[in-house]
C-alpha cells in the first residue's frame, strides 16, 4: 500500500516537469542521471526501445509491454522492474489529455545491488532463485519515497551530487528486501548466466556501430559459442545480430529527432553502409520511413 498524499504529490511533480520538457514521444530525459519520465496524452504505440535495467513506477494510466513472447499490463500503482537490457514494445492503452499516462523510471546499478547483497548475505532469508528478467509489484511507500526524493532534485540541482548516491543506495536496498529480492540477487550474481550475458550486451552497446564477431561476444560472456547463442536468445528474445540492429535503429532515431541529423547522416553514424537498407529496416521497425517519422516529430513539437 502507498500513502495517497505522497503518490499525488509525486504525480503532480512529474506531470509539471514532463509538461515542460517531454519530447514528441512523451519521453523526458532529466538532468538527474538515471532518472527519466514519460507523459503521453492519448493511447498510442507501438513504441520500440531497448530498456536498461530499471524500475518503472506507473503513476497514472496504463501501458502494455511486450518483451519477446511475454506481454504484461502495467497500471497505475505498479512498479515494473527490468533486470537486464531488453528490447521492449510498448503501447499506451489508458491515457487522455485530462489524465495522461505518467511514469517515472530509475536506472538500476547491479554493482550496488551486489555490494548490498554481500552485506546482507548472513541473514537466513537471503536465498538464490532462478532469475526472471522482468517482474512487477505494487508500489510501496519505500520505493515511492526514493522516487520522490530523486524528482525533488530537479528543483535543487546543487544538491544532486550529495543526495542522489544515498537515495539510490536506499532504493536498491528496499528492492532487495522486497518479494523480488531473490530474483534480483540472482540477476546481480557476478558469475551467473544473466550477468555473463550482460557482459556481452555491454560489448554490443559500446561497439554497436561495428561488426563484432560472435566468438568475441561469447568470450565476453565466458561461454562457448553454442551456449552463448542459446542463453542470449533465452535472456533477450533476440539473436546478438538482431539486438545490435535494434540498438542501431534506436540510436539513429535519437540522433534524428533529438540531434537534428538527416536520415543519411544518422545511418552512417550508427554503422549503416547503405542508406536504402537503413530506410527499409527503419520503416519495418518504427512503422514509417525515417523522413516521415522526423516530419511527424517536428509537427508535434510545433
Amino acid at each position: 500500500m502507498t500513502d495517497d498524499l505522497a503518490m499525488t504529490d509525486l504525480l503532480h511533480a512529474v506531470r509539471r516537469h514532463a509538461d515542460a520538457h517531454a519530447d514528441a514521444d512523451g519521453l523526458v530525459v532529466t538532468n538527474v542521471p538515471g532518472l527519466r519520465m514519460m507523459r503521453v496524452r492519448a493511447p498510442s504505440g507501438p513504441m520500440r526501445s531497448v530498456y536498461r535495467p530499471l524500475v518503472c513506477l506507473v503513476l497514472q494510466g496504463a501501458k502494455r509491454m511486450t518483451i519477446g513472447r511475454d506481454t504484461r499490463l502495467a497500471r497505475a500503482g505498479q512498479a515494473v522492474i527490468v533486470g537486464i537490457d531488453l528490447p521492449v514494445v510498448g503501447h499506451i492503452v489508458e491515457a487522455s489529455v485530462e489524465a495522461p499516462y505518467l511514469a517515472v523510471a530509475i536506472e538500476l546499478d547491479f554493482a550496488v545491488l551486489h555490494a548490498i547483497d554481500a552485506r546482507l548475505a548472513e541473514t537466513p532469508h537471503m536465498q538464490q532463485s532462478v532469475a526472471a528478467s522482468v517482474f512487477d509489484a505494487p508500489l510501496d511507500d519505500d520505493i515511492l519515497g526514493c522516487a520522490s526524493r530523486l524528482v525533488r532534485l530537479l528543483d535543487a540541482p546543487e544538491a544532486e551530487p550529495f543526495v542522489r548516491p544515498g537515495v539510490l543506495h536506499e532504493l536498491h536496498y528496499w528492492l532487495l528486501r522486497s518479494a523480488h529480492g531473490p530474483a534480483l540477487r540472482a540477476l546481480a550474481t557476478p558469475h551467473g548466466h544473466t550477468r555473463r550475458i550482460a557482459a556481452s550486451i555491454d560489448l554490443i552497446r559500446t561497439g554497436f556501430r561495428e561488426t563484432i564477431p560472435a566468438e568475441r561476444l561469447a568470450a565476453a560472456a565466458q561461454m562457448s559459442p553454442s551456449a552463448f547463442r542459446r542463453h542470449f536468445k533465452a535472456t533477450t528474445s533476440l539473436s546478438p545480430l538482431q539486438f545490435q540492429k535494434q540498438l542501431r535503429l534506436v540510436e539513429a532515431r535519437r540522433l534524428m529527432l533529438g540531434g537534428g541529423l538527416a536520415a543519411s547522416q544518422a545511418a552512417m553514424r550508427v554503422g549503416y553502409a547503405s542508406a536504402s537498407q537503413f530506410t527499409r529496416e527503419y520503416g519495418r521497425f518504427f512503422g514509417q520511413p525515417p523522413r516521415q517519422d522526423a516530419k511527424r516529430d517536428r509537427a508535434q513539437r510545433a
